[in-house]
């Protein structure tokens, strides 16, 4: 198993690792800029040596003989001079210095190797041009000064890393408390505990994370809830037609005479086909309250329909009820093909069961102002006006309702029309009496021209 990467430790390292590349290249950076800058000053002191040198030259040598110069500073031996006459004739020169030139150079800077040791030596004449003066100064005394420098410069992080180190701890730690008081909260939490975390006190790179779990807290909840009703929903539901089977099927049992025991498992049966019913109406609910339902295809309405009405014909003729789809051009809608087959089954099924014998169901689908306009009416006893807005609401039947019935299927289609984004309206279908639903979906075509 992988084994987890500490943010805590990872911030340090990076931290650390940062500034210690830093202070390096920096350190590089001043001594490369520190060493220029020290070669220029000391070749500037060679050549200020070499011209003291070439003007007293003229004036205090015309009665010297060759001669060493004593060795007055023990870093005397890394600095030698030489004062050559003509040229040609060594005059002066130190006690280190070589019998012969210091350089072949006569003028300027230029570097020298004598005696394997690197020296830099600078050349000039004095004003008369009898006398040709050369200084010279070890290279390797730059180079020890240069890494001294260096030294200097580096010392300071081997104490201040270890210092820095510690300081970053703490900056971290107490940086990460907010991740830590957010972990802790929600590992307090409760299993039923789905209320948004606060966010007043949490760091702004903290609220993004805050507000995705608040938002899969609100879905975790919206599912439960869903749950929940759906559980509740079907116990209370249920209850009666089981036990009006069971009263029944007691009643056969009990029963004597034959046309009693079969009249009560007839009613038997027909309580088991309406709590069919109910469950599969409970299942189609709980379905389409699912939130992950695609609507983005696209579906031919009108071909829906025609499937629906011929799916529920024999239904409807063993009613004595016609069903009519009325003339149209067929269009295409932005939605779930699925859903809206079961949106198209309830609201059919839903007038074929409240319509009396010997009348029909009207279903239409058109165009209408730029969305599509699906309707499906009925010559049924209609729903009184005070009531329109209830009717949708689940497992709700109005008083003077006729017929079985769950009390589900206008809350499905309700649903559905939710989820497409579609409008839902309930009106007293022409001449007064019976209901015509209508619900309003976009056209693709719409969603085409938008760039959708």
């Amino acid at each position: 198993m992988r084994e987890h990467v500490s943010l805590k430790r990872r911030l340090l390292v990076l931290a650390l690792t940062t500034v210690a590349v830093v202070w390096v290249v920096a350190s590089a950076f001043v001594y490369f800029d520190a060493r220029e800058e020290f070669d220029e000053v000391l070749d500037a002191h060679l050549a200020q040596d070499a011209a003291l040198l070439a003007a007293q030259a003229s004036h205090e040598l015309d009665e010297l003989e060759t001669e060493h110069t004593p060795l007055l500073h023990k870093y005397a031996r890394r600095v030698a001079f030489q004062i050559w006459e003509g040229g040609k004739t060594l005059r002066l020169h130190s006690a280190n210095a070589p019998q012969h030139h210091l350089a072949d150079t006569e003028k300027g800077f230029s570097d020298s190797v004598i005696d394997g040791e690197r020296w830099r030596v600078f050349s000039a004449w004095d004003e008369s041009g009898e006398f040709l003066v050369q200084v010279a100064e070890r290279a390797d005394v730059r180079d020890e000064l240069a890494q001294d420098i260096v030294g200097n410069l580096l010392e300071p992080l081997l104490f201040a890393l270890p210092v820095l180190a510690l300081l970053l701890w703490v900056a971290v730690v107490r940086g990460m408390q907010p991740l830590g008081r957010l972990a802790s909260e929600v590992e307090r939490r409760d299993v039923e505990t789905l209320t948004p975390l606060d966010t007043a006190a949490a760091p702004r790179e903290v609220l993004p994370l805050i507000e995705r779990l608040n938002r899969l807290f609100a879905r975790i909840d919206s599912t439960f809830q869903r749950e929940r009703r759906f559980t509740a929903d079907a116990a209370h539901e249920l209850r009666t037609p089981m036990a009006g089977i069971k009263a029944q099927v007691q009643v056969a049992r009990n029963a004597t005479a034959e046309a009693e025991r079969i009249h009560a498992l007839d009613n038997a049966i027909r309580g088991c086909d309406r709590a069919t019913h109910l469950i599969g109406q409970l299942l189609t609910l709980a379905r389409v309250d699912a939130p992950n339902a695609d609507v983005a295809g696209s579906c031919r309405l009108r071909e829906i329909a025609a499937g629906e009405i011929a799916a529920i014909a024999p239904v409807a003729l063993g009613r004595d009820v016609r069903i009519e789809l009325t003339e149209g051009d067929e269009f295409a809608v932005r939605g779930n093909a699925e859903l809206l087959r079961i949106l198209m089954r309830n609201l059919i099924e839903n007038a074929v069961r409240h319509s009396p014998s010997g009348t029909t169901v009207r279903v239409g689908v058109v165009r209408d102002a730029g969305s599509a306009c699906l309707s499906v009416c009925d010559d049924g006893p209609g729903i009184p006006q005070q009531e329109m807005s209830r009717v949708v609401e689940r497992f709700y039947r109005a008083a003077e309702t006729q017929g079985e019935g769950s009390g589900l299927g206008l809350s499905i289609v309700k649903r559905i029309a939710e989820v497409h984004g579609a409008t839902l309206q309930l009106v007293a279908a022409d001449g007064g009496h019976g209901l015509c639903v209508t619900v309003g979906l976009r056209l693709q075509s719409d969603d085409r021209a938008e760039g959708r």
